[in-house]
């Protein structure tokens, strides 16, 4: 063979394996490739192993269909003037796999980071629309609504971009140190307002069940007292009855026996006087020892002998 047709064919193998090489593309799991004819879009190449038409077709960029995060840091200002400093974490990713979607994937931005750039600024200012419509002492309560704000505002243009928002998560809300020094205060006043008003409450508890104790004691002591009375007033009545019914019955037997009823009166006031002086403690005691005085207690005994056996008969 000729050595310069042996060069030839070495240098038309040589080129047919190149060309070969460079028509064979693999494409990563998560990711798709966009191929474009002379600059223009012509198709997408899925995950694995494609072919290109060899000089025509090029990759220009892989495009991520995996979940992506962005973190972002910036302030606020609330409707009463309040620095509020926000730090949140972006979670999204391509919308879906269609061509469509990929196409404004590729060819919306310029590259990467533009669109990165494009996002933040735009979370940012939904955060910053909907917190100056707020006041500082509803801000912290409201970090899931500031979170559906951000994706309701977001929502549609993400839809066009070719992306999708996942989630957002505010991951710290602060204030400037004065105001979260003040909010501490009114915390802790609120906190003793409360405690105080607790306290309250179990003092007028306290002394409520006091008062209904002592009110029971002091009734539950009343009714025994009006039951002793009523039982010592039983008691007196019962004994005077047995007494003048003793005296009674020593009166029968008395008359009966030949004696005079009012032997037994004279004893009785005998019996009292000598009672008086056992226990009388030293006092004085002043009798009139004259006949008169004798005859005048006497009569008075016996009219008190008569009205009581009157008494006694009419019963």
């Amino acid at each position: 063979m000729d050595p310069v047709v042996g060069i030839v064919l070495l240098l038309i193998l040589l080129a047919g394996f190149v060309v070969l090489v460079r028509s064979v593309r693999t494409v990563r799991q998560g990711n798709v490739a966009v191929v474009t004819a002379f600059g223009k879009y012509r198709r997408v190449l899925a995950p694995g192993l494609n072919f290109l038409v060899p000089v025509i077709e090029s990759v220009t960029q892989t495009v991520s269909v995996q979940n992506r995060s962005v973190e972002l840091a910036f302030q606020a200002i609330t409707s009463d003037q309040a620095n509020v400093y926000f730090k949140a974490l972006l979670l999204f990713s391509v919308l879906d796999q269609r061509e469509e979607t990929i196409k404004a994937v590729a060819f919306k931005f310029i590259d990467e980071s533009s669109f990165t750039q494009t996002l933040v600024r735009t979370v940012e200012g939904a955060v910053r629309s909907y917190v100056a419509t707020r006041k500082q002492a509803d801000i912290l309560a409201l970090r899931g609504e500031i979170v559906a704000a951000v994706k309701g505002h977001l929502d549609a243009s993400l839809s066009s971009w070719g992306y999708h928002l996942q989630d957002m998560q505010m991951n710290d809300v602060v204030f400037d140190q004065p105001v979260m020094e003040s909010m501490a205060r009114v915390v802790a006043s609120q906190n003793l307002l409360a405690a105080a008003e607790n306290e309250g409450r179990a003092l007028l508890v306290t002394k409520t069940r006091q008062a209904e104790a002592e009110g029971n004691a002091i009734r539950i002591s009343a009714e025994a007292d009006r039951t002793a009375q009523k039982l010592r007033g039983e008691g007196i009545a019962l004994f005077r009855e047995e007494a003048a019914r003793g005296i009674s019955v020593a009166a029968r037997e008395m008359e009966s026996a030949g004696l005079s009823s009012s032997l037994i009166l004279f004893q009785m006031w005998t019996e009292s006087i000598k009672h008086m002086a056992e226990k009388g403690h030293g006092n004085v005691i002043f009798l009139d020892g004259s006949a008169e005085g004798y005859e005048r207690t006497l009569k008075e005994m016996t009219a008190l002998q008569m009205n009581t056996a009157f008494n006694t008969r009419k019963a």
